[in-house]
């Protein structure tokens, strides 16, 4: 009997659940949809009880296809997104929703914390940002003081499923790392964060590692008890390991709604220019780099805002109009800030711009330099991992832009180097099981996803586009400079920079 290890990724709008045995076969999986409610400017949140609701509903459907199949399942291991939180109280009911990555509402605070206090990202490897907990905290105590004095207990979406499958109050070191409360030298909270936080350790969970096993004690997933439950890692460095990106020097690169591009490096080790993360997976294992904001969701809305005549899911005709326009969109920029950004600069003031239109541009100009923006962005972190130290030799990338064959073209032009695109497009669920492999004693190491994953196509970059975008990097770089005095000035008429 095929034995597969059940990869459950916990993502921003739904549960994935996969069962994939130890040579990368996949044998059924189960998915569950989740709602991310914005009910005030800057709110990004989600009921946790549908979120709980949906990881059994997906675990329980892998499970079924899996041993219909005939496959044993012999463990669970977990990939959630970073950066949640929520209060609950003395009873553990929560006081607040799950406070999502998403949720931008303590940018003053973060801003105040990134002049007042820069050695904590030194400290943490989690920039300075209203993504991170630490901030949310900050803004909590201070808009919300009740809920602050009646929490007993503050978690995130990890520690909400490892409790509801495991009966254990319990948070990976990967995952911690990216709370901005955990000193990345010492595996524990750290604190001085504690204190600007308002929060005990008491209050958080026990801090693990990654690969640290549980007994299954949910009797409702169709599992018998006392199947191993690994606490798994974040998304993040989980990505890379489902790309086989986990050998210092290959770099994976990601472009779904936002964007990501990360390098394994063997030490935390953060960019004294402040500009990267340094997120942990296993010992020996950290993720080097930057997510940015802002990937898919600009070709959405060029949709909506410059053609939507075309309808919905117009994205395969959006990129044939920009097909049509070279490299460099005939000198027009767009700085694609439309959600604000985070690597490098981690900072919630930016807006998007348009900069160098003219009346020789059209709708293809623009929607071209808003695919060339996206990708000039992840430049940006590359160039950042690069200046701090880190090598990157090979590339891999995946996400729904890998679909279009125009875009992926433009990734590999602006980067200028080669560009692998594995087969499959794995991404967290699979990391998150080999990581349980690995936990289970049924692979040797991890560092087996760099032969498992094969690449599908390399592309090369094109020596007329990569020269024309290497030109225009710098001044792409220089608008953010340039614009900064202005995103500030207009951020008074943000109806949430109050």
């Amino acid at each position: 009997m095929t034995q597969v290890v059940l990869g459950v990724d916990l993502g921003t709008t739904s549960a994935k659940a996969t069962a994939f045995d130890v040579r990368g076969g996949e044998h059924g999986g189960g998915e569950a949809r989740y709602p991310l409610d914005e009910p005030a400017h800057g709110h990004a949140v989600q009921d946790p009880g549908l979120v709980i609701e949906a990881t059994v509903a997906a675990i329980r459907q892998a499970a079924a296809s899996a041993q219909a199949a005939g496959a044993q399942v012999c463990g669970i291991a977990l990939s959630s997104a970073m950066h949640s939180l929520l209060a609950l109280d003395a009873h553990d009911r929560p006081l607040t929703p799950l406070i999502t990555w998403a949720d931008t509402r303590a940018a003053s605070q973060a801003e105040r914390l990134k002049a007042e206090h820069p050695e904590l990202h030194a400290r943490t490897g989690t920039p300075l940002h209203p993504m991170a907990p630490l901030p949310k905290l900050v803004w909590l105590r201070e808009h919300e003081p009740a809920v602050c004095a009646a929490a007993r207990r503050w978690v995130g979406v990890k520690e909400l499923v490892l409790r509801r499958l495991a009966g254990e109050w319990a948070l990976d070191h990967s995952v911690a790392s990216g709370t901005g409360l955990m000193a990345s030298r010492t595996l524990d909270w750290d604190p001085e964060a504690l204190q600007i936080a308002g929060v005990r350790a008491g209050q958080l969970a026990t801090l693990v590692p990654a690969k640290q096993c549980f007994a299954l004690t949910a009797t409702d997933l169709g599992l018998p008890a006392g199947v191993p439950v690994i606490a798994g890692a974040g998304d993040g460095p989980l990505a890379n390991l489902g790309v086989g990106a986990v050998r210092p020097g290959v770099a994976a690169c990601s472009i779904g709604t936002s964007g990501a591009l990360r390098v394994m490096v063997e030490d935390p080790r953060v960019d004294p220019a402040g500009r990267l993360f340094c997120y942990a997976l296993t010992p020996g294992r950290w993720a080097v780099g930057g997510a940015i904001n802002n990937g898919g969701v600009v070709l959405r809305w060029a949709g909506e805002a410059l053609a939507p005549d075309l309808g919905e899911h117009a994205e395969a005709q959006l990129l044939a109009l920009a097909a049509e326009v070279p490299a460099g969109s005939e000198g027009l920029i767009m700085l694609p800030y439309l959600l604000s950004e985070r690597a490098p600069h981690w900072s919630a003031l930016p807006r998007g711009a348009y900069v160098g239109l003219t009346r020789g541009h059209h709708r293809g100009h623009l929607i071209r330099a808003a695919v060339e923006g996206v990708c000039q962005q992840l430049g940006l972190v590359l160039a950042s991992v690069r200046d701090a130290g880190f090598e990157v030799r090979e590339l891999r990338a995946t996400g729904g832009f890998a679909r279009s064959d125009l875009w992926r073209q433009i990734l590999t032009d602006v980067l200028g180097m080669p560009v692998g695109f594995p087969a499959g497009h794995q991404g967290s669920g699979f990391g998150a099981a080999l990581l349980g492999m690995e936990a289970l004693g049924l692979i040797d190491s991890i560092e087996r996803a760099a032969d498992l994953v094969a690449i599908d196509e390399e592309l090369q970059p094109g020596a007329e586009a990569a020269e024309a975008y290497a030109e225009l990097q710098p001044v792409f770089v220089s608008l953010y400079d340039a614009l900064a005095p202005a995103f500030r000035r207009l951020r008074r008429f943000d109806p949430g920079s109050g």
